[in-house]
């Protein structure tokens, strides 16, 4: 059990002038009408979002090329008909988070380190995520739930590395995650804090002077896992978020997931390791798509997939290629295909 007298700081109502990312948050498109009329763009290639609503950061929009349906950016973003269309192995779940869950948000799945889902929310719906059917309301862990959850985390000695998902870990705001970091420091066996964000790639102006400074005071070594697919992503505001946090002293990496139509071509692959260098971003990881329900038009074959790899070692240095990996439920650890 955790032996200290720090208690979970409930945050106040939000300010009325809220914080930029906030603001750009509450402006975000939520319609694929919208989204088409502002790229020029036919309604008749969207769909009815469904369950998974759509949303999406007026800045990242405007990386978009207008006129252009097969924009990489769009295509992650846009609802269409094909995610209605059953396919055989898409799955609600596909990589066993339930079957991991050990209390209210709290995944163990490999040996040394767990995973807190600390919120649903997110401030871009990509169609092929993971998580899109994820049962955040019941599996999702209160404030009122954080406490045992870190007491469990306290009491497995084994543990030594705490992440940060959702949702979207950077979701909430500076306050709550000072407070829930500083619980974290007072584990002594912790010695990184690992947040698997998309935020800094579609918000960058999440990243605040406050939440810089909070991970360069920090007594744990952070690590900030992004997620950018394509190099359009990275423009020179989440270039700005990224010096912020590497000057912070965050070991930044990145996750790319291969997807049909965005990135499953040599030049796209090449461009984005490249660019992410360019920003003192690691290439970490290609991942093989999670097959989740809505998802099948994205699938990209493994073959091909390893054909790329092998293009890319071709002409980049080894640490510029991203080690090709699919995650596979129930196994200790995910599975690296090239």
């Amino acid at each position: 059990m955790l032996t200290t007298d720090r208690q979970l700081v409930v945050p106040t109502p939000p300010d009325p002038q809220p914080e930029a990312w906030r603001e750009s948050l509450r402006n975000a498109v939520r319609t694929p009408r919208e989204l088409c009329e502002m790229l020029s763009l036919p309604l008749e290639i969207a769909a009815d979002a469904g369950d998974f609503a759509m949303l999406v950061p007026r800045s990242y929009v405007r990386r978009m090329q207008p006129g252009n349906p097969a924009d990489p950016l769009l295509r992650q973003v846009l609802p269409v008909a094909a995610e209605h269309q059953p396919a055989d192995g898409f799955v609600a779940d596909p990589v066993g988070d339930l079957a991991a869950t050990r209390g209210p948000g709290l995944l163990h799945k490999y040996h040394g380190r767990v995973l807190l889902v600390l919120t649903g929310a997110c401030a871009v719906n990509c169609r092929y995520c993971f998580r899109r059917h994820y049962p955040y309301a019941t599996a999702t862990a209160t404030l009122r739930q954080l406490q045992p959850v870190l007491d469990q985390v306290a009491a497995d000695e084994s543990v030594d590395e705490v992440l940060l998902s959702g949702g979207d870990p950077l979701m909430l705001g500076d306050d709550l995650l000072a407070d829930l970091v500083g619980r974290l420091e007072d584990i002594p066996h912790l010695r990184r804090l690992r947040i698997h964000t998309r935020l800094p790639i579609v918000l960058p102006e999440r990243v605040t002077s406050e939440l810089a400074e909070l991970l360069g005071r920090s007594r744990l070594q952070p690590v900030v896992v992004v997620h950018a697919n394509h190099a359009n992503e990275l423009d020179h505001q989440v270039a700005e978020a990224l010096r912020q946090l590497s000057t912070a002293g965050a070991m930044l990496l990145n996750q790319a997931v291969l997807l049909r139509g965005v990135n499953d071509n040599l030049p796209a692959l090449r461009a984005l390791s490249e660019r992410l260098l360019d920003l003192k971003v690691m290439p970490y990881y290609l991942h093989q798509l999670d097959r989740v329900a809505g998802a099948a038009h994205f699938e990209v074959p493994v073959e091909r997939g390893l054909e790329l790899i092998r293009q890319l070692r071709a002409e980049l240095p080894g640490y510029a290629v991203p080690r090709y990996v699919q995650e596979i439920a129930g196994e200790p650890n995910k599975r690296v295909l090239a």
